[in-house]
C-alpha cells in the first residue's frame, strides 16, 4: 500500500482520514487517526523537521541505536471498527514483530522508508473500491444517495437499507469523500452484523 493522502472536514472533531491505496490493484482503505498522529505523517511526508525530535523521530534514533532496522508495518487485524498493527523489525538476521497503533506503525514506516502491507482479510472487510465508471453513473449515484439514519429511523420507507448504505458509499467514493465513505463503511458492517449477514 501507499499513502494518498490525509482529510479532514469541520465536523470530524479533530479526527483525519489516512487513506491508504494499493498499488497493484484499485482498492483504498481509510483510517481515522487523530491529530497529533496526521500531524507527524504529514510532516515527514512534506520533509519538514521540527526543531525538536518528534516520538517518532525518537523511536526512529533508538531503533537505530540498537543496530536494527524497520523492515515493514503490516495493518493486520479489524476488531470492533478498530485497527491493529505490527511494526516487523530486524536485528542481525532476526525479525521481533512489535504491537502498535496503524497510525503510529506508519509514521515510523515513512521514516524508515519501509513498506507498508495490509492483511488481505482487512483490507477485503474495510476496503473501498475506487472505481466509478462513467460521469453518468455518478449522476446516478448522487440521485439516489440516502441518509445514514435509514437503518435507525423506521419509519423512513426503504426496501432495502443495506443496499441504501451501499449506494451512499458508491457516492462518497465518488466524490472523494473517504471520511465519510469510512463512516458509512463501518454502519455497512454494522448492520450486517445485526442482520447476521
Amino acid at each position: 500500500m501507499e499513502i494518498l493522502g490525509l482529510s479532514t472536514s469541520p465536523s470530524s472533531g479533530g479526527a483525519y482520514a489516512l487513506i491508504l491505496n494499493e498499488i497493484d490493484g484499485n482498492r483504498r482503505l481509510p483510517i481515522i487517526i487523530g491529530t497529533f498522529e496526521a500531524q507527524a505523517i504529514a510532516l515527514e511526508l512534506e520533509h519538514i523537521k521540527p526543531p525538536r525530535p518528534m516520538t517518532h523521530d525518537l523511536i526512529k534514533s533508538v531503533v537505530l541505536g540498537l543496530n536494527s532496522w524497520v523492515k515493514h508495518i503490516v495493518i493486520n487485524d479489524l476488531k470492533d471498527g478498530t485497527f491493529f498493527a505490527e511494526v516487523i523489525c530486524e536485528n542481525e538476521g532476526s525479525e521481533v514483530a512489535i504491537d502498535s497503533r496503524p497510525s503510529d506503525a506508519i509514521a515510523i514506516a515513512i521514516r524508515f522508508d519501509a513498506a507498508i502491507y495490509v492483511e488481505e482479510s482487512v483490507l477485503e472487510e474495510a476496503g473501498i473500491t475506487a472505481e466509478v465508471t462513467t460521469t453518468e453513473d455518478q449522476e446516478a449515484i448522487k440521485e439516489t444517495e440516502p441518509m445514514l439514519s435509514t437503518i435507525d429511523n423506521p419509519s423512513h420507507d426503504t426496501s432495502d437499507p443495506l443496499e441504501d448504505l451501499n449506494k451512499s458509499l458508491s457516492s462518497a467514493i465518488a466524490d472523494e469523500d473517504y471520511e465519510r465513505a469510512a463512516r458509512i463503511r463501518d454502519e455497512i458492517q454494522r448492520l450486517k452484523d445485526r442482520l447476521g449477514k
